[in-house]
């Protein structure tokens, strides 16, 4: 079998791990194992901003920032970490322009910014200018920055291989085995050091946002060989996907003005958050729209409201809400404005519903859109064993499928693009730092026959099941039981659904037998990882009895700090699953209730 040989091994080649490949490349040779072409990975979709309080375009200041995202996550996030985070924003933001990062700009040159939902000034309350951005295409950019720098870096890249497996032995990270998609055949990479950075697992849900390969690939991985999954129970519906499509709307259209109308043409938001209205946290808007949407108010009766941002609706409800420019003169826009900050989304529509949303409002729902929870890390990005934060040598993880954890129970819009940049790029330079202190361990004899046994299980099954039918029910049931809102009996329900499609999944047969491009083979073993998850997903959910965040429960609508303040760590083990807890780290700003 081939067997390679580096310092630090990245899975993934987002955002998280391109930040943590160039960091980690400047003293360490360094490698990125990507199922795809790095500047194809989900990065590239994310559309509105990375937040930063740079104070461009009005006063702000990263205590705001903190304190919002804090806020935001229904004070379960770790204020350590999300002081840590909102902090070195500024730097980082700065840094990736001189990269090369094209953002907007203002018309003295500055990073331009927009307001975002959650992001306020906290003296007065309301909205702030804090998403620096690209028009609407600011994943885009920083995956083709980051890639160009891991380039000319020297950066070693095997696309298209698909990690099977971590090599882990006598508590120590030793490598990762892969495989290579073109040719099927498995390779063995030795490291020093390995930073999981593989995304979300949106796939789990039917309507989404996610790429077909958000799979579950890392927390499966880890979850695998004994490593717990932390907050799982946490995943953030975005309020505003393409109708049935799930594509996401950015809520940078909310940012420019755009506002949510129901079937009367009423700006309903107005009732759920009359502060800031369009613009309250994720969670709020999602769960208001669903209560207008089972309340009859959905436009035409269907499952789907209006998001209007045509210049005539954002001028007036902007008239009405006071909102000004940055000089104090009133705000207005123009469709060739919008045009020029929201290119993207103008043709998506355009594209997939035959909508032009500088003349017609858009169909919108919510859509499941980002993992809150996944693989436990403290802020240096090492990942951790149990509640007492034991660390794994050698093994690092950034990015949504990290937990550190400064998301909470619902994260901010902004702090996605934020939390790839800034905990990227201190995984790579502490994984560099690792492997410059440390020998190659030796790897074990036969170290990859569970990977092999796991891809011939696949291939030599009885083959009476089949991938879509039980991917297909498990989406279902997941949306339907552990979305927006859920219920004891419903979790029940998704729960044992998907262990029983676990049972059916060890029944299936890959009818493609070949070694060339077999996306079958894959797509059946991302099958399994799935399902680990979405299990995972459900039991967490059940059994925590409050609501909070994105965690919505109408059986116990309200939010329980006396028995609830703790973040959830589940272990896979051969007997089932165990559920364990561990304190949130609390600074500087006690749990109160969240008013928009």
């Amino acid at each position: 079998m081939p067997t390679n040989q580096f310092d630090v091994v990245i899975v993934g080649a987002g955002g998280a791990g391109l930040m943590a490949a160039l960091y980690a490349s400047r003293t360490a040779r360094t490698a990125v194992l990507s199922k795809l072409y790095p500047v194809r990975s989900h990065t590239g979709t994310a559309q509105g901003g990375v937040g930063a309080a740079l104070g461009n375009e009005e006063e702000d200041r990263a205590e705001w920032h903190t304190y919002d995202t804090v806020k935001g996550s229904d004070y379960l996030g770790d204020q350590d970490a999300i002081e840590f985070m909102c902090s070195e924003a500024i730097p980082t933001v700065y840094e990736l322009e001189h990269m090369g990062l094209p953002f907007s700009r203002t018309p003295e040159g500055k990073i331009a910014q927009r307001p975002f939902g959650g992001h306020t000034n906290n003296e007065t309350g309301k909205p702030v200018r804090r998403a620096c951005y690209a028009a609407d295409r600011t994943g885009h950019m920083i995956l083709q920055t980051l890639y160009q720098q891991c380039i000319k870096n020297q950066v070693d890249f095997y696309d298209e291989y698909q990690v099977i497996d971590l090599i882990i032995e006598d508590g120590i990270t030793r490598g990762v085995i892969a495989a290579d998609i073109a040719t099927g055949e498995l390779h063995t990479i030795h490291a020093k050091a390995v930073i999981l950075a593989t995304g979300g697992y949106g796939r789990v849900w039917e309507i989404t946002s996610n790429a077909h390969s958000y799979t579950a690939d890392g927390v499966a991985l880890t979850m695998r060989h004994g490593i717990p999954a932390e907050d799982m129970e946490f995943f953030q519906f975005h309020p505003t996907g393409i109708y049935k499509l799930g594509i996401l709307i950015t809520e940078g259209v909310r940012g420019e003005g755009g506002v949510l109308l129901n079937n009367e043409g009423e700006r309903f938001m107005e009732r759920y958050a009359p502060s800031v209205k369009d613009l309250a946290s994720r969670d709020v808007v999602s769960r208001a729209m669903y209560l207008e949407m089972r309340d009859g108010n959905g436009i035409n009766g269907k499952r789907f409201l209006n998001l209007d941002v045509r210049p005539e609706t954002v001028n007036k409800y902007a008239k009405l809400d006071g909102r000004t420019n940055t000089d104090g003169s009133p705000y207005t826009v123009t469709g060739e404005q919008i045009l020029a900050k929201l290119p993207d989304i103008i043709d998506f529509c355009k594209t997939y519903l035959d909508v032009d949303p500088l003349r017609q409002p858009m169909p919108v729902q919510p859509t499941a859109h980002y993992a809150m929870g996944g693989i436990p890390t403290n802020v240096r990005g090492e990942v951790l064993l149990d509640k007492k934060g034991t660390v794994l040598p050698g093994l690092y993880a950034a990015g949504e499928i990290a937990c550190v954890s400064v998301h909470g129970a619902n994260r901010l819009g902004t702090n996605s693009l934020l939390d790839i940049v800034v905990f990227g790029r201190e995984c790579g330079n502490r994984a560099a730092e690792y492997a410059n202190q440390n020998t190659f361990a030796p790897l074990p004899r036969n170290a990859a026959d569970p990977a092999r046994r796991q891809l011939d299980i696949l291939l030599n099954g009885p083959g009476d099941e089949k991938v879509d039918v039980i991917r297909r029910d498990m989406q279902k049931v997941m949306f339907d039981h552990v979305g927006v809102f859920r219920t004891e009996e419903g979790m029940q329900q998704a729960l044992d659904t998907v262990r029983e499609l676990k049972q059916r999944f060890a029944r299936i047969r890959v009818g493609d037998q070949g070694k060339i491009f077999n996306t079958d083979l894959f797509e059946a073993w991302e099958l399994g990882c799935l399902l680990d998850t979405a299990e995972v997903t459900a039991a967490a959910a059940l059994k925590r009895k409050e609501s909070r965040g994105a965690h919505a429960r109408e059986d116990f609508p309200k939010r329980d700090d006396k028995n609830w303040l703790k973040h959830s760590l589940v272990y896979l083990t051969p007997d089932g699953l165990r559920i364990d807890y561990k304190p949130v780290s609390i600074t500087k700003y006690q749990p109160k209730a969240r008013v928009y």
